[in-house]
């Protein structure tokens, strides 16, 4: 078994995982920027092309033919949207990609979409804006009041997330985001509609929780992992414990159902005496799953499993409650780092 994740930036425990779980087999790790640091944790790694490059896809195709590649698991937002348009070709040349399909991606990239789904389905979300004209309103209406949060439509890692607390923060705010979206890597997605690329919640005060609602590869639901956030950093979880909640697991399971992802569906949600209010939604391993991982659920070996065709015993998906995990800043060194960009960057020019 050769699986290749794909936009693997420091996500070096994901590897680690991977490589467990195919002890007879290769992790292959690609990323645009060689700097990555999952690349030195892999079997083999590859410099790509941008994700939003027209020679992306070939490239991949031509990488996975000529290394026998059997899988494809994207890790990033912005590389969802490309390979789930693209899966067809690559099941063409014998590769899965562990990715839902367009309308999945689409729901949960796009925040303005997310928060659409949920009310239809009738779960608990964050009233939502688009414009500033249509909050003004809601708040002269008393629907909502300040503080209120903005950020942009198709954003993540809480990039430029803001908390205006009155009208004159929410005017500054709106348009500092609107200025300083292009100059990201959320440009690509948000050019789908700048006019509205920011949108405007209500502040739902709570204790937050995430939780890892796992699907298999036909995006049926097979559990739900939920975790207490105890500490976060720069949108990414440092420190969480595992806990058991009735509710959550209600959420996480009719969640899962409703919008049949495959693999894992990353969600944050705030719990409050109103009940369980969903905030965003990741259709890929996120930051937390590292949590779910060392209190017993072991999702990579679940999956390279239902790719070989195995049944997969529930208790391969089960955390064990009370378990606190933390993260830390690790420092390292690769003799041959230089050496080893350089050959990975001759790799990809020969292939482009």
């Amino acid at each position: 078994m050769k699986i290749l994740l794909t936009s693997a930036g420091r996500r070096g425990y994901l590897v680690r995982y991977f490589k467990e779980a195919v002890k007879d087999g290769e992790i292959h790790v690609a990323n645009s920027d060689p700097y990555a640091t999952a690349m030195h944790f892999a079997d083999e790694s590859i410099v790509t092309p941008l994700i939003y490059e027209k020679t992306y896809i070939p490239f991949l195709l031509k990488y996975c033919e000529e290394n026998s590649i059997n899988a494809i698991v994207p890790l990033f937002d912005i590389d969802l949207p490309v390979l789930s348009k693209s899966k067809r070709q690559f099941e063409g040349k014998g590769v899965s990609v562990i990715v839902s399909n367009e309308e999945v991606i689409r729901i949960c990239n796009d925040k303005w979409e997310t928060y659409n789904f949920l009310k239809r389905n009738g779960f608990r979300t964050p009233i939502t804006f688009r414009t500033l004209k249509e909050t003004m309103k809601a708040v002269n209406e008393g629907s909502i009041s300040f503080p209120l949060m903005l950020k942009p439509r198709w954003g993540m890692g809480s990039l430029l997330v803001f908390d205006a607390e009155n009208e004159e923060e929410l005017l500054m705010f709106y348009k500092k985001i609107k200025r300083n979206i292009p100059k990201t890597y959320l440009n690509y997605e948000a050019q789908k509609d700048y006019d509205k690329c920011v949108i405007i919640q209500e502040k739902i005060v709570g204790e937050e929780y995430g939780l890892d609602i796992i699907n298999d590869l036909n995006g049926q639901y097979q559990n739900t992992v939920s975790k207490i956030k105890i500490g976060m950093r720069a949108g990414e979880t440092d420190c969480s414990e595992t806990t058991i909640s009735e509710e959550l697991q209600h959420v996480g399971q009719r969640l899962g159902q409703s919008i049949g992802h495959i693999g894992n569906l990353d969600v944050d949600i705030f719990l409050n005496e109103k009940g369980a209010y969903i905030l965003e939604m990741n259709a890929r391993f996120g930051g937390g799953y590292p949590f779910s991982h060392m209190a017993g659920v072991n999702l990579p070996k679940a999956i390279v499993g239902w790719l070989q065709g195995r049944d997969i015993s529930c208790n391969l998906l089960k955390a064990k409650s009370g378990v606190v995990g933390f993260k830390d800043i690790n420092v390292f060194s690769n003799d041959n780092i230089n050496e080893a960009i350089v050959e990975m960057r001759n790799k990809t020019e020969s292939r482009v």
